[in-house]
């Protein structure tokens, strides 16, 4: 007889980018439910972040934040040493630190494009390979990049975002190949319009945020941190062994018209 396909984190030891607010912040409160021990890392500490160390650690959990700024590769070289020197190891990555300055292509300047993929693309990379590198002496770890149904679709006003979160599914192919073989497997989640403070501003314009529903071709209802955060606990979880190179969309259908 088999036994069910498990779900737990129990025992891991997590590091979140970009874990201060929104998406990020209910990534790492999921996998910390999940069982596993969170390192957060944020670019500035604020009351918030100590709120949210506070509720992880209620759950039964360790949890604590690092300096970790992705457009500042010394931060993540530093940020990723002091995570695992803490909690002993990292057998999870979620790479969810972005920025989206929004623009026409036609007025995008050289500093904004260089600034998204430093951030979106140069930070996802680095931070993988920095974790990698102690994920691949351990033999085992779980690579999570957040991409985007924009690297699907087009939205207008969003081509750099756009070609970032598209880049960020292929490289996510390029690592699942080259380190599956040493017992790191490396997926992507997909996430459509989800409410959290980085969207606020777009969708609090009615016409923008029907048009987004009406999009949205299944489900017609904007997405919720409790959306995403489920397929991130799935994909670092032993349920997942035999998924790498996958980007897994969440996107209610839009993608499916």
């Amino acid at each position: 007889m088999t036994s069910s396909p498990s779900f737990e984190l129990t025992g891991r030891a997590a590091l979140v980018t970009g874990a201060a607010r929104g998406l990020g912040r209910a990534i790492a409160v999921a996998v910390a439910e999940a069982g596993a021990d969170v390192a957060l890392g944020v670019r500035e500490r604020r009351a918030d972040v100590d709120e949210l160390v506070e509720k992880i650690e209620r759950v039964g959990r360790k949890a604590f934040v690092v300096q970790l700024d992705v457009s500042d590769r010394r931060q993540i070289a530093s940020g990723v040493e002091e995570a695992a020197g803490h909690l002993g190891k990292l057998d999870i990555l979620v790479n969810n630190a972005g920025i989206a300055p929004g623009n026409p292509a036609e007025a995008v300047t050289e500093a904004d494009f260089d600034a998204t993929l430093n951030v979106n693309l140069g930070g996802t990379f680095f931070t993988s390979q920095h974790v990698a590198r102690i994920m691949l002496r351990q033999g085992f770890g779980r690579i999570i990049n957040v991409s985007s149904q924009a690297g699907f679709v087009a939205l207008p006003g969003e081509s750099v975002y756009c070609m970032t979160k598209a880049a960020i599914s292929h490289l996510t192919k390029c690592l699942a190949v080259e380190w599956g073989e040493r017992g790191v497997n490396v997926n992507a989640v997909a996430p459509t319009f989800i409410e959290t403070p980085g969207t606020h501003a777009a969708l609090s314009d009615p016409d923008f945020r029907k048009d987004v529903e009406t999009r949205i071709a299944a489900v017609h209802r904007i997405g919720q941190p409790d959306d995403v955060t489920g397929a991130v606990v799935f994909l670092a979880s032993p349920a997942a062994d035999l998924i790498t190179g996958h980007t897994l969309l969440i996107d209610g259908g839009w993608t499916a018209r």
